[in-house]
């Protein structure tokens, strides 16, 4: 059974194949803007202050 792949996911497979390179340069953007180091603190303080939001938000009724 053949798996399907798209053409994107093709031409990027290829792509890093032929450059190298770029696959520090992915890991270093990961790291600056998604793996960062967690502060418990502020991330309880957010969850305090969390506000329930009601099922619908456009209901006019109580």
């Amino acid at each position: 059974m053949a798996i399907y792949e798209s053409e994107h996911t093709q031409f990027m497979r290829e792509w890093l194949k032929n450059h190298p390179e770029e696959v520090s340069v992915q890991q270093a953007g990961r790291a600056l803007w998604w793996d960062r180091p967690q502060n418990p603190e502020l991330n309880e303080g957010f969850a305090v202050g969390k506000i329930e939001q009601k099922p619908y938000p456009y209901s006019t009724e109580g």
